[in-house]
């Protein structure tokens, strides 16, 4: 059962500079491959970087989560919680540190995601930190996706259990991924996060995809673009706020919510963001 949030005003305002309200921007959907016999497909490792699909730019509206009238804070209404916090973080952890990472961030995101999914039973897989800096190895994604697609959300299960008992018994529960989304570096004033209702995504919009690594197959999901997608973002969120993104969710497999960082019109000249995004497994 989901269990209290803070008691912060959802509509606390950030110290950021960039204007808040709704914007119009340029989003880059799934255009699929010109042969349409085609699988589409991504080697992700195998340089240089390849696919057989390319994307295609469409204008929309996105909407203000810190302007809007409704809340956003119960993740199993729109595939995304906005959580106001304030969520204090260990002054001991160092961005630049994958290990203090993983030593002193990552036991309060499960603390987090057990406050606020009620799920005892929750692993941790892996980190991305973004920087929106030519110099940085990984840049914002300005393409619209979902990081998992059932297949991958299953495999995920398998790669992640101790052993295949354990991934067994988890496969016939309900099970569940969820990134948990931040900034690391003051207020987001560039590239912010876009996220799309889940109940405006139709089943025709997601496209899988293979992700191929020289190990393993992976498979994550494209988004064609659609007039009835209801779009939002979070202005000048803060180190203190949260994003939770369900990518899916075994009892309610509907429930996935596309995401992609955009370029905000109104953030030109404005700090580069930087941020990290902490993907787990909940269980139960």
């Amino acid at each position: 059962m989901t269990q209290t949030l803070p008691s912060v005003p959802f509509h606390t305002s950030s110290s950021s500079s960039n204007p808040t309200g709704d914007v119009q921007a340029s989003l880059n959907f799934y255009n699929p491959p010109s042969d349409p016999s085609e699988a589409p497909y991504m080697y992700v490792e195998d340089p240089p970087a390849r696919r057989n699909y390319t994307d295609i730019a469409r204008t929309v509206n996105i909407q203000d989560v810190r302007t809007s009238s409704k809340t956003f804070t119960d993740i199993s209404d729109h595939a995304f919680a906005c959580l106001p916090g304030p969520y204090a973080t260990p002054s001991s952890v160092s961005w630049d540190n994958d290990e203090s990472i993983k030593d002193h961030y990552y036991p309060t995101v499960i603390q987090l995601l057990q406050q606020t999914l009620g799920a005892r039973d929750i692993v941790i897989f892996d980190h991305t930190l973004r920087r929106a800096s030519p110099t940085s190895p990984r840049l914002p994604v300005l393409r619209v996706h979902i990081d998992q697609t059932a297949s991958s959300a299953a495999a995920r299960v398998h790669r992640h259990s101790s052993s295949e008992e354990e991934a067994t018994a988890r496969l016939a529960g309900r099970y569940r991924i969820v990134n948990v989304w931040r900034p690391i570096n003051g207020p987001v004033e560039t590239s912010p996060l876009a996220f799309a209702e889940a109940d405006s995504l139709k089943a025709e919009d997601v496209v899988p995809i293979e992700h191929r690594y020289p190990d393993r197959t992976g498979e994550t999901a494209g988004i064609k673009h659609s007039k009835a997608q209801q779009w939002w973002y979070w202005s000048g969120m803060t180190e203190e706020e949260r994003i939770l993104l369900l990518c899916f969710d075994s009892a309610r497999q509907e429930k996935r919510v596309p995401h992609t960082a955009f370029v905000d019109p109104n953030a030109e000249g404005k700090k580069a963001r930087e941020s990290i995004e902490v993907r787990a497994l909940v269980f139960g």
